[in-house]
């Protein structure tokens, strides 16, 4: 009975560890080329040319898109092909499911180059140096802090370009994304 019972709860356990794994909320930056409301689908192109197909929901965010086109009927929510975006997305099977979109640019997420001085992802921190020799402090959101950079090799982030993808709450900088450049 007893090896029954421990065999019921490994697999459970298991079980529950896939799930979790697939629960892992990825980013990437790009282009909209393409949005479908009937199929709840939009298409994302990164700078290195793949296209991604995010399903969205009706628990999908969007930040910084424009509200009065959330009605036209090319858009989803103000974001349109053409728009530049930052998606992030779970992944579930086979399908791909996005969690959150940010609008990059005009009434969206600034931006800005540099070089990370400093990371603490456990206090949600990053410092970066820009060309001009200036410091900007950024708060990390939570995203931001599990997911952002993680194209760059842990332990080498110091010195590391990135473009950083922000918003402005109450005078302090709030990173939302961060990518290698």
């Amino acid at each position: 009975m007893m090896k029954t019972i421990g065999s019921l709860m490994l697999a459970l356990m298991l079980v529950a560890t896939v799930y979790a794994a697939e629960d892992v909320v990825t980013a990437i930056h790009g282009t909209i080329t393409k949005v479908d409301s009937t199929t709840k689908t939009i298409a994302v192109k990164t700078a290195d040319g793949t296209e991604h197909s995010l399903h969205f929901v009706d628990k999908t965010t969007v930040h910084g898109a424009d509200a009065s086109a959330a009605a036209a009927k090319d858009s989803w929510h103000g974001l349109k092909e053409g728009t530049e975006v930052v998606a992030h997305y779970t992944t579930r099977g086979t399908e791909d499911t996005a969690v959150e979109f940010d609008k990059v640019g005009k009434d969206g997420l600034k931006a800005t180059d540099g070089a990370i001085k400093d990371i603490d992802r456990g206090t949600k921190t990053l410092v970066v140096k820009t060309a001009d020799g200036t410091e900007q402090t950024f708060r990390l959101t939570g995203r931001a802090s599990e997911d952002a950079g993680k194209d760059i090799a842990k332990g080498s982030e110091k010195g590391a370009k990135v473009t950083v993808y922000y918003t402005e709450d109450a005078g302090k900088k709030v990173a939302h994304f961060f990518e290698k450049i």
